[in-house]
């Protein structure tokens, strides 16, 4: 299981959302490359960075900013927000991001969400960002109508290498993960599953780790707020499960 810390970026800065609302972004810090830094120095394995801007937008928009993540990280990252089509794809992992995430486009387009994964097998993400059940789109701001599992299954056979799952009724509110949507939504599919949002202590992570069918977790505000440490983090789940007593 995979540590994620993420970068949320808003007019070039790092910031978190409170339940996707714009209007209730704070202000973390300015300097994302040096965030990336923080975290690739911490042994975190990956970065998953989001350009909130270009969520709602459409297209990229924090270009430079996510561009700097990418070459200071050292590390491998992911990269979501305003990707909506085959060249921004491909432009991304050209210019060194290790995975894209495609949310939007999953409703909108679920064929060239295919054709993106069998250009670039392993490298493509889908982005499940959940409110009530349901699959919210274009930065999270129109209900789809579309039922979360609904558009799970339909994913399964995209060849995307990880669905990401993001109850957003949680995110950036601290009051831990929906670990037993999420969980069960694992269950359901054969494709690995990332947990997002809510995630506020360590003993988020353990619970999230102890269903033992997540393949990482998505963390943001906790490790701003100095809640949760990256380094303890990263370090809990790289921890192999202990051998049974045989006493």
């Amino acid at each position: 299981m995979i540590f994620y810390p993420a970068i949320d970026l808003k007019d070039g800065r790092c910031v978190r959302l409170v339940q996707g609302d714009m209007d209730r972004a704070t202000v973390f810090g300015d300097d994302p490359a040096a965030q990336a830094r923080v975290f690739a120095d911490a042994g975190c394995e990956w970065i998953h960075v989001v350009d909130l801007d270009g969520a709602f937008a459409g297209r990229p928009v924090n270009e430079d900013a996510v561009q700097d993540v990418i070459d200071a990280a050292g590390i491998p990252v992911q990269v979501g927000g305003g990707i909506r089509d085959l060249d921004r794809v491909g432009g991304w992992l050209e210019r060194g991001a290790e995975r894209v995430v495609l949310g939007t486009l999953a409703l909108s387009d679920p064929d060239l969400v295919r054709q993106a994964c069998r250009r670039h097998p392993g490298r493509v993400a889908v982005g499940i960002d959940a409110r009530d059940g349901r699959v919210a789109v274009e930065g999270w701001s129109r209900d789809s109508g579309v039922e979360v599992m609904e558009l799970a299954r339909a994913m399964e056979d995209s060849g995307a290498a990880v669905l990401i799952h993001t109850d957003i009724a949680r995110d950036g509110v601290m009051g831990g993960p929906n670990i037993e949507a999420t969980a069960a939504l694992a269950r359901a599919v054969t494709v690995p599953v990332i947990a997002s949002g809510g995630v506020a202590s360590l003993d988020d992570i353990r619970d999230l780790k102890a269903t033992g069918v997540l393949a990482g977790v998505i963390c943001g505000r906790a490790l701003y707020d100095g809640r949760i440490d990256p380094a303890e983090a990263a370090a809990l789940l790289r921890e192999q499960d202990r051998e049974p007593d045989p006493c």
